[in-house]
């Protein structure tokens, strides 16, 4: 089956690319190091060991933090290869580690390009967060003695069809792991379905995310230039989600409402702004510098890396992905910031942190943007259930903490 896997994506390569040339008309950065994506990664010269992480995207980018601190720490004779599939990871991965880490692009998952890849980082250990699951790097990790762990699995019961339908490719894949931490106890049953072995539960590494050093500083800044108005956050909102939001929003007579408007990806901040124009509601950007007037109805937050300070700054939240079928964004930043979220129903990516979430009061599901509408508007007049909501949500994080030592000692005993 894999041989099949191997000689299709001789044919789809050049698609890739094409792909690439796609992307990059809205995102420039796609084209930047293009060769790495064919296993041309650059080591520095150096006889150090390498341990190699990869980490798809942002969100996974920002759980890797805690592994990649830790790993640091422990294995200081080490380096660390930190390798993305997109330039948004990238990017936060140089934010969050700067120097104390190599970066490159993950190669396509093609023989050639693969064995080029591990013949020059020579990593002693790999590991892939959350569920990315290439089945010739695997089977050449395998081959070449190399353990290779996937870390903070997560799989959602309809990814898990879609995967069963290849479980001839999978299956294979998966039992060439030296080890998978899957985040809940649905995660690692569903994995074994599909052919996993060595698979242990380990919790969700996110919890253990900090957020930076000066968020608390920058919040405290942004509840200064907010003049203390009462701010909805809605973050890391997507593709749909802004037009829909702004319908059920911006006409509530809530006085001093301010939405603090995030999108999840850089490169829509200018198609917001313009849709915020279109729509004639007076907004400023957070690149402006410049504080909100009285008839500002929406702050942009077109910035990367604040997100821990908006959520401290804000009121209330809304989770973005959530209420289009896009399976939700990570709810677990609001509640280790004490802000009181609220949920639409697609939550898939995070689902057992998500149904916890509103079991012990953190956060509030909604079915529509009307409901979000509603719900805003009932906690805007009931501080005490904020505050109940705050209470709830620290409580939350810091009972789910720990995911990244069970992690650790995981690849600890594999390396």
């Amino acid at each position: 089956m894999r041989h099949f896997y191997s000689l299709a994506w001789l044919f789809l390569l050049p698609f890739a690319f094409l792909h690439l040339l796609r992307r990059a008309r809205r995102q420039p950065e796609y084209l930047a190091h293009w060769r790495e994506r064919l296993g041309l990664v650059l080591i520095p010269p150096g006889k150090r060991p390498l341990i190699w992480l990869h980490a798809v995207s942002v969100g996974e980018t920002r759980a890797a933090a805690p592994l990649v601190k830790a790993l640091a720490a422990r294995h200081p004779d080490h380096a660390i290869l930190l390798t993305h599939a997109t330039p948004t990871g990238r990017a936060t991965g140089a934010e969050l580690f700067g120097a104390g880490v190599i970066q490159a692009y993950l190669p396509y998952d093609f023989p050639p390009l693969v064995w080029l890849f591990l013949r020059r980082a020579r990593p002693v250990m790999g590991v892939i967060m959350e569920t990315e699951i290439w089945p010739n790097l695997y089977a050449a990790c395998a081959h070449r003695g190399i353990p290779l762990f996937l870390v903070n699995a997560r799989l959602s019961e309809k990814s898990a069809r879609g995967y069963a339908r290849f479980r001839a490719l999978v299956a294979p894949a998966l039992r060439a792991l030296a080890g998978i931490a899957a985040q809940t106890m649905n995660d690692a049953h569903r994995l074994r379905e599909l052919g996993a072995e060595a698979v242990e539960i380990s919790g969700n590494v996110k919890f253990d995310v900090t957020p930076p050093a000066d968020s608390g500083e920058r919040a405290r800044e942004l509840r200064e230039l907010f003049h203390c108005r009462f701010v909805l956050l809605l973050a890391s909102t997507r593709e749909g989600e802004e037009a829909m939001l702004l319908d059920a929003l911006a006409s509530l007579e809530l006085p001093g409402l301010l939405l603090l408007l995030v999108p999840r990806h850089p490169q829509r901040f200018d198609e917001v702004a313009a849709l915020l124009a279109a729509r004639g509601l007076a907004f400023v950007r957070r690149g402006e510098k410049l504080p909100p007037q009285a008839e500002t109805r929406v702050f942009l937050g077109d910035s990367m890396g604040e997100l821990a300070a908006y959520y401290a700054a804000a009121d209330l939240a809304y989770v973005g992905g959530s209420l289009l079928p896009l399976g939700g964004q990570n709810l677990i930043e609001a509640a280790a910031a004490g802000c009181p979220a609220l949920i639409g129903p697609h939550t898939w990516n995070f689902a057992e942190a998500a149904d916890q979430a509103v079991a012990c009061g953190a956060a509030l599901r909604v079915a529509d943007a009307s409901e979000l509408a509603a719900a805003t508007t009932t906690l805007f007049h009931e501080p005490m259930a904020r505050e109940r909501m705050r209470e709830a949500g620290l409580q939350f994080a810091a009972a789910n903490r720990g995911a990244t030592e069970r992690v650790m000692a995981m690849l600890e005993r594999g390396m």
